[in-house]
């Protein structure tokens, strides 16, 4: 039996207990790599984004029944992705009972699977300086090319208020590579 590739199809075969199992393994293919890439920009570590990617499938497989429907199946799983990767920052900050932004940055540099140069490197650890909101509307906008309007849904937060973490995390960003040069 074919699992079919569009939401509203997904989702009738994820409701069905005979195909559920099937046309979630589908999902899993379809989102994994930008899903990754969502949770990277934010936890920056290789090893933890993909962590956190299985935490992300758990919890949307576990909570299925619980979606609504009312956005994307890309979106919802957006938004479960994001809550749980600031979650997982929010952990590690704790744990480590210590600034993590510094921490952060330099294992990104310490990363196996991290090819950038100096330049990249300076930014993403200006980046990591942001609190988790400004930096996942950052990562979002800048990284991702993600409008204003998409993100607010995912998100959950007004235009405006995007907008404005977004227009002051640059201005961070800019001072914090300025000073560092």
């Amino acid at each position: 039996m074919s699992i079919p590739t569009d939401d509203s199809q997904m989702m009738k075969s994820l409701a069905d207990p005979e195909q559920a199992r099937k046309a979630f393994e589908q999902v899993v293919s379809r989102y994994s790599e930008p899903l990754y890439w969502k949770i990277r920009h934010i936890v920056v570590d290789h090893d933890d984004a993909n962590d956190v990617l299985q935490n992300t499938f758990l919890k949307a497989w576990r909570s299925l029944g619980d979606f609504r429907q009312e956005s994307k199946l890309s979106t919802w799983l957006y938004r479960i992705a994001i809550n749980e990767s600031l979650d997982f920052v929010r952990r590690e900050q704790k744990m480590r009972n210590m600034d993590g932004d510094v921490a952060l940055a330099s294992r990104l540099v310490a990363d196996n699977y991290f090819d950038g140069d100096q330049t990249q490197a300076l930014l993403q650890e200006a980046v990591a300086t942001l609190p988790d909101v400004q930096r996942t509307v950052f990562n979002l906008k800048y990284f991702d090319e993600m409008k204003y309007s998409e993100m607010s849904k995912l998100m959950g937060v007004t235009e405006g208020a995007l907008k404005a973490s977004y227009h002051i995390a640059v201005k961070k960003i800019t001072a914090y590579v300025q000073r560092h040069e």
